[in-house]
């Protein structure tokens, strides 16, 4: 598999945004402005409430669904918790060890790697999240954290397992900031990604789909999609802007020039 069989992915976190009626109308408004293109996927990820009603408002749809987080459990009580077994009916996909989540809601890579097995048991597509804080970078040790996510996270999976799995590069420092990572640094971050895999998994490396997220606007998309090993954005507060979000996915455009 080559850069250009790698297809793209567009996923909006929504975070927690939106009443019900805002849900139904941004998500309409994604349906009707974003062209279908045959080589991008687009998913939309809501909170909790709005799944299942969105399930039904995109159903026949190429658009598809994810949710923000899952349990670490399957069920049992647990006040509060939402589990893979619960979404996987209406979901594809779902986000796993965001760094809001670890930094808001002390989720330790212990706890992320135990979310990513339970999501993977009930057939969800898990979007890992890994990526440096301001202070880390600064310290130049950005790989060093990101390995150390990496490991906990992957090192007892399967092959099979690991090729279900999409990668979200997220600079914690550039989420929400207005100041995202330049397309260089994306790139040397993704393209070390990458390797990682290969040295463990072997065949996974041109599969593998490694998305960039922190800042992404429909302004600056296109340099990080110009980039070889950037397959695509996790999207925060863009996306809740349908214009916006869509001018992201048309920016998917570009990889003709990564192509060529």
């Amino acid at each position: 598999m080559t850069v250009g069989e790698r297809r793209w992915l567009i996923a909006g976190n929504w975070k927690m945004h939106t009443t019900y009626e805002e849900a139904l109308e941004l998500a309409g408004a994604i349906q009707q402005r974003c062209r279908s293109l045959p080589d991008v996927e687009v998913v939309l990820i809501p909170p909790f409430p709005w799944i299942v009603p969105l399930a039904e408002r995109l159903r026949g749809s190429a658009i598809a669904l994810g949710a923000q987080t899952c349990s670490a459990y399957d069920q049992g009580a647990y006040t509060g918790e939402v589990s893979a077994r619960m979404i996987a009916p209406f979901c594809q996909y779902v986000i796993v060890g965001h760094s809001e989540r670890r930094r808001l809601f002390a989720e330790t890579d212990e706890v992320v790697a135990a979310k990513l097995r339970a999501a993977l048991r009930y057939g969800l597509r898990p979007i890992l999240c890994v990526g440096e804080d301001l202070e880390e970078r600064e310290a130049g040790a950005t790989l060093h954290v990101i390995e150390h996510q990496l490991r906990l996270a992957c090192e007892a999976l399967s092959l099979a397992e690991c090729k279900r799995i999409i990668i979200a590069y997220e600079p914690v420092w550039a989420i929400g900031t207005g100041r995202p990572a330049t397309p260089a640094d994306a790139q040397s971050v993704a393209e070390w990604i990458r390797r990682w895999f290969v040295l463990r998994f072997g065949e996974l490396d041109e599969q593998l789909r490694i998305l960039y997220g922190g800042s992404v606007t429909a302004e600056n998309a296109r340099g990080f999609f110009e980039v070889p090993d950037i397959d695509g954005a996790l999207v925060g507060g863009a996306s809740l802007d349908a214009a916006q979000f869509c001018g992201i996915v048309e920016a998917t455009r570009s990889a003709k020039a990564r192509l060529e």
